[in-house]
């Protein structure tokens, strides 16, 4: 995980997971419209996720 990825993960969480797959984008982005902070733990523990 690069420290640009953590960067956007901060800033706009569903950017930092566009590589992932649909259904990484579509729950990081439901979490972070129910708040920052939701969608920023979530696209940070699929980036850090080593099985992907």
């Amino acid at each position: 995980m690069s420290i640009w990825r953590v960067l956007l993960s901060i800033i706009c969480p569903p950017l930092a997971v566009f590589d992932k797959g649909c259904g990484s984008i579509f729950i990081v982005f439901l979490l972070w419209l129910c708040g920052w902070v939701p969608g920023v733990i979530a696209a940070l523990v699929i980036l850090n996720n080593p099985e992907r």
